[in-house]
């Protein structure tokens, strides 16, 4: 009987699953040093993050490509991965460069109007006027510019100095951005040849974590990357490859940057058409009758390639809905800028997923 309390504070010492304290301890310090070490790096990696996660979707986006060119170069794999990487760099370089001659050229067009005193600004008509609320100040606004743009100018300096400073803010942010791409289509083509051993490593990793449904997920996360590098990318770069050729055949001022802001509103999701209205609308104000409706026709394709095409190619091959798929998109670049346009696809695609098989998990328990 006086064994018993002994027994008791034995069993309280050790923990009702039978571990002792000295274990458990031990377990805690373990995992303190692990959690220590998993911060450190992390702190170490984090100003490199967003190349390194470009980077990665590089490489999982151009793996097709990379597999196609080396077995064209007879399996030379790191002959391939540098082919590759100075195609993405031209790819970079060349449309910015025709941007910024456009956008060159339009500069130097309109200090040319000013310094000569000529309007570029057309008179505006009458029916200005009627618009609701807006149309009298519209009206006086037009007319200024059209008559003397170095007074709406002075008139408006403050509002523009700030308009200004804050371009110039967004641009110097788009340019350490543009930067960042850079390093990282070169990180990723260094990535290109350790492709098979990355993919066994991270599939590995993703079994002990999930099993087989995590590696699952790892393919899904992959071709969730291809489909949106496919249809939003591949597609917003068709539209604006196009848009530049047409603008640049019917003789449109600054091509390159109509083209680029396609571009951009196409990857956004807001799609080509508020981009091209308004180049539209000058057209019929410039150009004759025939020549507009021309162009207009000539636009056309841009709007249902975006509308047919994309939706095709973002869903081909997945069991994920086009719309999930789709608002993974849009809500990822709103959130978290251009890379959020693969990772809001990916963590949807994923957490859909999820919930699809719990769902049937609970209907068949």
């Amino acid at each position: 009987m006086n064994d018993r309390p002994t027994e008791d504070a034995d069993t309280r010492a050790s923990g009702s699953d039978g571990m002792s304290m000295e274990a458990r301890v031990t377990i805690f310090a373990r995992l303190a040093v692990v959690g220590l070490f998993a911060y450190l790096s992390l702190t170490l990696i984090a100003p490199f993050a967003i190349i390194i996660l470009w980077a990665a979707v590089l490489a999982v986006a151009l793996n097709p490509a990379y597999q196609r060119i080396s077995r064209w170069l007879g399996n030379r794999r790191k002959l391939a991965a540098f082919v590759l990487t100075i195609a993405c760099l031209v790819l970079i370089v060349g449309p910015l460069a025709g941007i910024a001659v456009s956008f060159v050229e339009l500069s130097q067009a309109v200090l040319t109007r000013l310094s000569s005193g000529a309007s570029f600004v057309p008179v505006p008509p009458e029916a200005v006027k009627s618009w609701p609320i807006v149309g009298e100040r519209a009206y006086e606004t037009w007319l200024l510019a059209a008559n003397n743009i170095e007074a709406l100018l002075i008139r408006f300096e403050p509002h523009l100095l700030q308009a200004g400073t804050s371009f110039l803010a967004k641009l110097a942010r788009f340019g350490a951005d543009l930067v960042g791409f850079v390093f990282s289509v070169l990180v990723a083509g260094f990535l290109f040849g350790f492709a098979e051993r990355l993919s066994e490593n991270l599939q590995t990793f993703a079994d002990r974590i999930g099993g087989e449904r995590g590696i699952g997920f790892v393919r899904l996360a992959a071709a969730t990357i291809r489909n949106v590098a496919r249809g939003v990318l591949g597609i917003a770069l068709l539209q604006a490859i196009l848009c530049a050729l047409v603008l640049g055949l019917f003789g449109v001022p600054a091509p390159g940057a109509i083209a680029f802001a396609v571009l951009v509103a196409c990857i956004v999701q807001i799609g080509p058409l508020l981009v091209i209205l308004p180049v539209v609308i000058w057209a019929f104000w410039h150009f004759t009758l025939g020549t507009a409706i021309a162009l207009t026709l000539a636009l056309l394709p841009l709007v249902i390639i975006d509308n047919v095409m994309k939706p095709i190619l973002v869903a081909k091959g997945l069991s994920t809905p086009t719309l999930v798929i789709l608002l993974g998109v849009v809500g990822g670049t709103i959130s978290y800028g251009l890379i959020g346009l693969f990772l809001g696809p990916i963590v949807l695609s994923v957490f859909y997923d999820l919930l699809i098989v719990w769902m049937r998990a609970d209907r068949a328990t």
